[in-house]
């Protein structure tokens, strides 16, 4: 199994603020997120869900970490 990288977990200074990198890896899975949520609903997946908030944060979940697994494979 290979090294993970680190350099992608380094904080960020933004406008003098120090933010925590997953902060922007949230921020950036927002976008991909909301067109899942999106096609999930013209699909009509959600008749199979049993609660809808729970299955919308656990896809954001999903998504923030698959953006972070790759974004750190894609990095170097």
């Amino acid at each position: 199994m290979d090294e993970p990288n680190l350099a992608v977990f380094h904080t960020v200074e933004f406008i003098g603020f120090y933010l925590s990198p997953l902060v922007l890896w949230a921020a950036a899975a927002i976008v991909p997120f909301v067109v899942l949520r999106w096609a999930f609903g013209r699909v009509g997946l959600y008749r199979l869900v049993w609660h809808r908030s729970l299955f919308n944060i656990a896809v954001y979940l999903l998504v923030i970490g698959g953006l972070i697994y790759f974004g750190n494979r894609l990095w170097l």
